[in-house]
């Protein structure tokens, strides 16, 4: 039987999209353009996917591993040649912490925006839309063996388990080892993790983002205080959210990238020092092994049915 602690609820038996569709724009943090962005709601099945406007021609990018592409500080997707979609990190974080599966989201630009750094934004405009259950059984990625990932310091596992927990930590000089750990479902997700921002080191960022002005990849062209905490000693400039924000936003980073999986995950993960490519390389990693998963629904009890 499965057990389930008190902090982790049940996993959804149903996939679900918006209840209605919502708008919003601004600026990207590496690009610096400004964008527009309507995230629709979808039938089921659709999954979560981009749609690039890009000269009257509409460019359909699915979120899914296959389309992961290596850029600077962010996720970006493509398909083939196709255009890019830059920083869906934070959008696909708060869409799959907060269970939605199935959302089609136009983008008028490259980049999708920044906002204040952090997933607050999108989690507000998410829940204003609502979110609805639909017909569908909702399939789950279930972790049945362990899967490492190491690279250097940087280390991830996978562990298996009834619902999707994630045990994170980071060492930044002045701040120390930091440590967040929980479930990821709707409300943890918006309250613990969702608040906090994308960061760097004020030094370090000052630096990219002059490199970034004069590079063929943009990198930082949009960075401000107002959409970045840059640290500063043992705090941040205009001070921190909470004491261990850098280390919830890994984390907050890290539920978008294994988004990509195409399926909500069952596992326990532990995450050393993650960042986007750690992250990536361990969706590789986990999806390649196909002796380490098995594809499941779940019961109106709670139990797991293997399908396919």
């Amino acid at each position: 039987m499965t057990v389930f602690g008190p902090s982790a609820p049940l996993p959804a038996t149903r996939e679900a999209t918006l209840r209605e569709a919502f708008d919003c724009e601004g600026a990207g943090l590496h690009t610096g353009r400004h964008a527009r962005v309507r995230v629709i709601p979808a039938a089921p099945g659709h999954g979560l996917v981009f749609r690039r406007l890009l000269k009257g021609e509409a460019h359909d990018v699915p979120a899914l591993w296959p389309n992961q592409r290596t850029r600077p500080l962010c996720t970006a997707l493509q398909v083939g040649e196709g255009p890019l979609v830059r920083t869906v990190e934070h959008l696909l974080a708060a869409l799959s912490g907060g269970s939605i599966d199935n959302a089609l989201i136009e983008i008028e630009g490259e980049e999708l925006p920044i906002f204040d750094g952090s997933a607050a934004p999108w989690c507000a405009l998410i829940a204003r839309a609502g979110r609805i259950e639909q017909e569908r059984p909702r399939r789950y990625l279930r972790v049945i063996k362990r899967v490492e990932y190491r690279n250097g310091r940087h280390k991830q596992s996978i562990d298996p388990a009834g619902t999707f927990t994630v045990k994170g930590s980071v060492t930044l000089k002045g701040l120390g080892q930091l440590r967040w750990s929980g479930p990821i479902d709707p409300e943890t997700f918006v309250r613990e993790l969702a608040p906090s921002r994308s960061f760097g080191r004020l030094k370090w960022a000052l630096a990219a983002k002059l490199f970034g002005r004069f590079s063929r990849e943009p990198v930082l062209r949009g960075a401000s205080l107002s959409n970045t905490a840059a640290l500063w000693g043992a705090t941040a400039v205009g001070g921190l959210r909470m004491p261990d924000e850098p280390v919830r936003h890994r984390v907050l980073d890290l539920v978008g990238d294994y988004a990509l999986a195409g399926r909500p995950l069952l596992g326990r993960v532990t995450a050393v020092m993650p960042g986007h490519e750690h992250n990536h390389a361990m969706v590789a990693i986990l999806l390649a092994d196909r002796a380490a998963w098995e594809e499941v629904e779940i019961d109106e009890s709670g139990e797991p049915r293997p399908v396919g």
